[in-house]
């Protein structure tokens, strides 16, 4: 019996959607489509990806970077 379940291949492995039913261990097939460049798919936000009148500049990426204060009022105990 064949079954198709989609993934995503990323760091060398293939992380499966969901669990194949009623298979242990079984012989596969991998089949690419649209190959993703991988610079873009780890990144959360890129530069300039909100467009309008006014434009982010690489200072304000680096103000809303989080360093992980020990002050901050995030209720960490």
């Amino acid at each position: 019996m064949l079954q198709t379940i989609q993934g995503i291949y990323r760091n060398g492995k293939v992380e499966l959607a969901e669990i194949p039913q009623d298979i242990t261990e079984s012989q596969v097939f991998v089949t690419f489509f649209k190959p993703q460049s991988a610079s873009l798919a780890s990144q959360f936000m890129s530069f300039g990806m909100f467009s309008g009148s006014q434009q982010s500049t690489e200072a304000d990426f680096r103000d809303t970077e989080f360093n992980g204060d020990i002050d901050d009022t995030l209720g960490w105990d």
